[in-house]
């Protein structure tokens, strides 16, 4: 076991580097807040990083945030909080012009407008981005160069979260190796557990340790049955498997072909009918190729590097591509203001479960999250603090991890399609978070969205606004507004 020494509280403790992690100890800290930034990772290195979708938001001419919201709910498939994707398109805007005056430049055409992309399940081009395909990157290098900088935020390195301080049936910091900090508010931004699948997007690390830790400290957990699957990733062996390929290449041009040449789906459909389609063109024996040679790749340089690694060259070859798991749309539950439902917790970006998201998550409306209810849980957990802790903190040893024979279950178990026999053995695996899934799973016994039951292929209607809520050994169905 470890013996966590406790160091100077903090107003704020925020766990986890990604965007969404160093936004929000930003805004904390220029309110005042004393902050403590815990980064499993070197600044900038987070999965955020590797993120080639955009910002969505209502900027362009012919948008509105009616639209943007309409696109929200469309692609939610009825599971999606009105309330929340009205916060969401309403704010996300100003999310951007505050980035821009940070520092973040993005896109912008010779004459100074915003260059807007076209994505999947969007009726206008909403998405904006910065260095094209690599908007991830220059976020984070920005946000993480502004962290350092700001003298109100201690940032710890190469430190993994252990547990949650609990004391009172209220957070109370966090317990890491080797020290603990006492926080009068912490939140998690822990990112996705997409890895925990055999094929993904995500780099290894992305696990659901945040989720792990709310679960453990008694908070309560949402939509774990929704993992996103992207349609796009490369589908070859090596180190390229996997690769995402943004769909803003389809928004500028680029066709799902079969190897006859012939196209099988809308390629700007929401993700869910975009995955099920290239499955069952794999399901026939065939494979699913994304054709770029309509695309001006320069302005996906990232993605022309990486696939010229393998010898193609997207202005004469064909792309191989197949679905992985690539985000995870439930997670901790939390309100419009990040707050979880443990006293002093908060969750926000891709561990937080709002319900904005519903059954799909519409492209780049993920980014745009992370600032919206970023800069919301920031402002109120500095106002709403909690008592310190008056104890010590708990000892604890190193955190479970998934092996091998976990991921490959749930990609088989609760891949893309998903039937009661393998989610029954699902429940049995041995990763905690594997059994939690599992669970919620085949509590939704219907399809909606990326939650594909192959013995329940049809929408429920009874099941509209419903949500898989589990809190300890308890599981329910609450309704969202």
């Amino acid at each position: 076991m470890i013996l966590p020494v406790p160091i100077e509280p903090v107003d704020l403790a925020v766990v986890g580097a990604g965007a969404a992690g160093l936004y929000t100890a930003l805004v904390a800290a220029a309110e005042g807040a004393r902050v403590a930034l815990v980064s499993s990772s070197p600044l900038a290195q987070s999965a955020s990083y590797w993120a080639q979708g955009g910002l969505a938001a209502a900027l362009g001419p012919d948008d509105t945030v009616d639209l943007h919201l309409g696109d929200t709910l469309a692609a939610g498939r009825g599971a999606t909080s009105r309330r929340m994707a009205e916060i969401l398109c309403t704010e996300a805007p100003d999310r951007v012009r505050e980035l821009e005056r940070l520092g973040i430049s993005f896109d912008r055409s010779p004459a100074g407008d915003l260059l807007l992309s076209l994505e999947g399940g969007h009726t206008r081009r909403r998405v904006a981005h910065a260095g094209g395909s690599a908007t991830g990157r220059h976020v984070t290098a920005q946000l993480s160069e502004l962290v350092t900088a700001e003298e109100r935020i201690d940032v710890h390195e190469r430190t993994s979260a252990l547990a949650l301080w609990v004391e009172d049936d209220r957070c109370a910091g966090v317990v890491t190796e080797p020290v603990a900090i006492p926080a009068a508010a912490t939140v998690l931004a822990t990112g996705g557990a997409a890895a925990l699948w055999q094929r993904t997007t995500n780099p290894g690390g992305a696990i659901g340790s945040g989720l792990t830790l709310a679960h453990q400290a008694g908070a309560a957990l949402a939509d774990l049955e929704f993992m996103q699957f992207h349609p796009t990733a490369v589908a070859l062996e090596g180190e390229l498997d996997g690769f995402l390929v943004t769909e803003a290449v389809r928004g500028d041009g680029a066709l799902l072909v079969t190897d006859e040449g012939e196209r099988f789906v809308d390629e700007l459909a929401p993700r869910d009918e975009v995955t099920l389609a290239i499955e069952s063109v794999m399901r026939a024996g065939r494979r699913a190729l994304l054709d770029l040679r309509p695309v001006d790749m320069h302005a996906f340089p990232n993605i022309v590097e990486r696939l010229s690694r393998a010898g193609i060259d997207p202005a004469r070859d064909l792309v191989p591509v197949a679905p992985a798991a690539h985000y995870m749309i439930g997670g901790v539950v939390t309100d419009e203001r990040g707050r979880s439902t443990l006293r002093g917790l908060y969750a926000v970006g891709e561990c937080g479960c709002t319900g904005v998201h519903g059954a799909n998550r519409l492209a780049s409306n993920s980014l745009s999250e992370c600032f919206v209810f970023g800069r919301r849980a920031a402002l109120c957990a500095f106002t709403e603090p909690v008592p310190l802790p008056a104890g010590s903190p708990p000892a604890t040893g190193p955190p479970a991890m998934p092996g091998e024979a976990t991921r490959a279950a749930l990609w088989s178990d609760a891949g893309p399609a998903r039937d009661a026999g393998g989610l029954e053995r699902l429940a049995g695996d041995q990763y905690p978070l594997a059994r939690l899934i599992a669970r919620s799973a085949l509590e939704r016994r219907e399809s909606r969205g990326c939650h594909m039951r192959t013995d329940h292929p049809a929408l429920d209607p009874a099941l509209d606004r419903s949500h898989t809520v589990v809190r300890g050994a308890d599981q329910q169905r609450q309704a969202w507004d």
